[in-house]
C-alpha cells in the first residue's frame, strides 16, 4: 500500500524559538505556527479561524530557526505528521497529538518581519535537512 506524508504550512511564530540540546548533542527546537484562514459565511460576514501547530525541528535546522526566529516572524515549513501518544498520569487516559517534524523551511518577510540578515545570513534561506543551505 502506498503512503505519502507531506505538508507545507505558512504562518507566523507563536513564541520564541526553544532551542535545547538532546542528551548526544543534537540541537532541538520547538515552536508554535499560527495560521489564519478568512472568509465568508452565507450571510456575508467575514469569519476567521486560527489554526495553531506545534512544530520541531532538528539539527542544524534547530539551530539556523533559533537565531533568526522569533515571536511573530512569518516563516514557511515543509515537513510531515507525527502523531505522539501517551498516558494522561493524572487521569489515566490515552492522550493524543499532532504535530509536524520540519524536512525543510524557508524564511519570509524581511528585516520587519524578525529576520534581521548579517553578514553571515545566507542568500537563500532554504535549509535542509543536512543543514546544507
Amino acid at each position: 500500500m502506498a503512503s505519502f506524508n507531506k505538508v507545507i504550512l505558512i504562518g507566523n511564530l507563536t513564541r520564541d524559538v526553544e532551542l535545547r540540546y538532546l542528551p548526544k548533542g543534537t540541537a532541538c527546537c520547538r515552536i508554535g505556527l499560527a495560521m489564519n484562514r478568512t472568509w465568508k459565511n452565507d450571510a456575508g460576514e467575514t469569519k476567521e479561524e486560527v489554526t495553531f501547530v506545534d512544530v520541531e525541528a532538528f539539527g542544524r535546522q534547530a539551530e539556523t530557526l533559533a537565531q533568526y526566529m522569533k515571536k511573530g516572524s512569518p516563516l514557511m515549513i515543509e515537513g510531515r505528521l507525527k502523531l505522539d501518544q501517551w498516558d494522561d498520569k493524572q487521569s489515566g487516559q490515552k492522550r493524543s497529538k499532532l504535530g509536524v517534524i520540519v524536512e525543510g523551511f524557508q524564511f519570509l518577510g524581511g528585516k520587519s518581519a524578525g529576520v534581521a540578515p548579517t553578514e553571515n545570513t545566507p542568500a537563500a534561506s532554504r535549509v535542509g535537512d543536512d543543514g546544507s543551505y
